[in-house]
């Protein structure tokens, strides 16, 4: 029996998750605060209600054994980051790894300090002549 990987997540969803990597598990109180910070308009009901949905879509985890449900997500961030990359790569770049890699190059995506490290990764994967 195979195992249906969950759905892409929308936006808001990838907001949250980005909180729950940053946090580790934590209730909807604790994600609207933290959201809250960047976002003073974002009402906590939405926040609430963006997890459960993500719960029933398969994209986080609830530990229901206490008072306040603690979320996490269902997927390592590597894993999640993993998927959705591949997912843009076939979209939007034709399957072309090195077209994604060229347009974040060429669009100022990337910092002079990150370039030096993509540099150091290529060097140290070079193989021996």
């Amino acid at each position: 029996m195979t195992t249906k990987a969950p759905p892409k997540p929308t936006a808001s969803e990838l907001e949250m998750l980005r909180l729950l990597f940053e946090l580790g598990p934590s209730t909807a109180r604790q994600v609207h605060d933290a959201a809250a910070e960047t976002r003073p308009d974002l009402q906590y009901a939405n926040v609430l209600r963006t997890l459960q949905v993500m719960h029933t879509k398969g994209l986080l985890t609830r530990d229901e054994s206490l008072k306040a449900h603690v979320y996490a997500p269902a997927q390592e961030k590597d894993s999640l980051q993993t998927s959705l990359l591949k997912d843009l790569i076939h979209k939007a770049f034709a399957g072309s790894g090195k077209a994604l890699i060229l347009a974040a190059l060429r669009g100022g995506h990337v910092t002079a300090k990150e370039r030096a490290e993509i540099q150091q990764l290529l060097d140290d994967e070079k193989p021996e002549a």
